[in-house]
């Protein structure tokens, strides 16, 4: 099997025809808290992302990929960033954008294909991810896939006048 294709899922390179998807994502507020945007992206910045989204990984210590149905339905994205190839660790992101499309197994069948993908293909020793409390189906999504909470943030992140926790998320490699 591929590394980035699984049973209902497969990962993808941005392309230019994301432009509309990315851009619907990246503005709209509901997805701000986690992503920690303030203020609306427009096109052309989307645009311009995606003509660079082809640079290296090691260049720019970060990947973003398409999570797209076994149809070719794009769903949603899966990031790898703050790459420290020193320190064999990066951080991921997920987000399915659509309610209709969670809760079908989409998020954790991507989760486990970057988590292969960076063990195998960027030996890495360990992924993690940041959660904000409350966000329990990121949490059950994250634990599904054998990371285990290890910490947590007191009022981390400031939104809509309000602190909430974040919890910190690990997955370590121990197959070397």
């Amino acid at each position: 099997m591929l590394t980035l294709q699984g049973k209902k899922v497969y990962l993808r390179a941005l392309e230019p025809e994301d432009l509309d998807f990315v851009h619907k994502i990246e503005n709209d507020e509901d997805f701000w808290e986690i992503s920690s945007t303030q203020a609306p992206y427009s096109k052309f910045l989307i645009r311009q992302y995606i003509e660079n989204a082809h640079r290296d990984i090691y260049d720019i210590r970060q990947l973003r990929l398409v999570i797209c149905t076994k149809k070719g339905r794009p769903v949603g994205l899966i990031d790898v960033y703050d790459l420290e190839p020193r320190d064999k660790r990066a951080a991921l992101g997920i987000l399915i954008a659509d309610k209709k499309d969670r809760k079908k197994g989409f998020g954790a069948e991507s989760l486990a294909l970057v988590c292969d993908y960076c063990f195998t293909h960027l030996g890495l020793h360990q992924v993690y991810a940041n959660v904000t409390s409350g966000n329990d189906e990121s949490m059950r999504v994250f634990e599904s896939n054998g990371f285990r909470k290890v910490g947590l943030k007191k009022d981390w992140t400031l939104f809509n006048g309000k602190f909430k926790d974040e919890w910190l998320y690990q997955l370590i490699n121990n197959v070397h």
